[in-house]
């Protein structure tokens, strides 16, 4: 028994010891690496100013633009064309004569506009119902946009819009000037047609694409901030860091207003010219999310990488980031919705 015993108990012995050396190891890799961390890594904050200016988001759709007013005349008769009193291109008035006929017809204009086609000469033999002239007013034009069940609410008559052509990158003021609430389906979706009217420039022609755009919700005159210094605690209540009189980094609520996206009110907790601090983004690894406990600080100011940049639009008191800006959001601040089934 004594003989057996003594070689398990060197067994167990050696086992203790090796774990025992096992653990110092482990215990000098883990010390090196909290010292190196320790040293070597920092915590970047971006600092952003919080201004006085204006926001908007928008509601946006797509349609394309039509005539309004367009006339084709034809041969009431067998005759010859007679006089002929325009040619292809003129802008002509109402009531103005076009052409006329060895039948006696005279063609009139019925509207204010311009020869699109003319599709005869003086002399030409014609038959009834043969095409004569079209003219057409290139001055106002429609856009009609479908609404779906989700905005229709917030899409009215008489509401204030703006279409924009894409090919041209030219914006006119115009108005919702009928909606026809009788709906068409796509998939689940329920659509709503509404129509606007447009006064448009040379050069726009009917076809061509268009962006409506609807203001849904404007602030005037408000605290502004950049939507990248906001911070959401576990109840996605919104907050921000300022530093206090020792230089510490503090949590400040905030309430929110409008937003476009890029830009958002701040309805309480800053006033104009508050500097705030978010936590310069990055590709976080393991080793950053550890080395974090045990970090120092450093503060990208308001101008510098990351933080306001000097980049926002200029204000009434001066371009740059200490401008207040004054500008309402669109494009990249049309509200977004999530996609729905087909």
């Amino acid at each position: 028994m004594s003989k057996n015993g003594k070689p398990r108990k060197k067994r167990i012995l050696r086992k203790i010891l090796l774990f025992l050396v096992l653990l110092l190891v482990l215990g000098g890799v883990g010390l090196y690496a909290y010292l190196s961390l320790k040293v070597e890594y920092t915590v970047t904050y971006d600092s952003y100013t919080a201004t006085t200016g204006s926001i908007s988001n928008a509601l946006s759709f797509s349609g394309n633009l039509s005539l309004v007013d367009s006339a084709s005349y034809t041969a009431n008769g067998s005759g010859t064309v007679r006089t002929l009193y325009v040619a292809a291109g003129d802008d002509v008035k109402e009531d103005q004569k076009l052409l006329r006929l060895s039948t006696g017809q005279t063609v009139t204009a019925d509207f204010d506009g311009r020869v699109n086609v003319l599709s005869v000469e003086e002399g030409d033999e014609v038959s009834q119902g043969d095409a004569l002239v079209q003219i057409a007013d290139f001055s106002q034009m429609k856009v009609a946009f479908r609404v779906d069940e989700y905005d229709i609410g917030e899409v009215s008559v008489g509401q204030a819009c703006t279409v924009t052509v894409t090919a041209l990158e030219r914006t006119f003021e115009s108005r919702v000037d009928a909606i026809d609430y009788i709906s068409s389906s796509n998939g689940n979706v329920a659509y709503y047609t509404a129509t606007a009217y447009v006064d448009v420039d040379e050069g726009v022609l009917p076809g061509m694409q268009v962006t409506v755009t609807i203001p849904s919700e404007v602030a005037e005159n408000v605290v502004i901030l950049k939507v990248d210094a906001l911070s959401f605690d576990f109840t996605n209540q919104a907050f921000v860091w300022m530093r206090d009189e020792a230089g510490e980094l503090t949590q400040v609520y905030v309430t929110t207003g409008v937003s476009n996206g890029n830009y958002i009110e701040i309805a309480e907790g800053l006033q104009d010219g508050d500097v705030v601090y978010a936590e310069a983004k990055s590709d976080q690894s393991a080793a950053d999310v550890f080395a974090g406990m045990f970090s120092s600080q450093r503060f990208n100011e308001s101008g510098g990488p990351g933080g306001d940049m000097g980049n926002r639009p200029g204000g009434n008191n001066g371009g740059g980031s200490n401008g207040g800006g004054n500008w309402s959001g669109s494009g990249d601040g049309s509200r977004s919705r999530p996609e729905r089934g087909n």
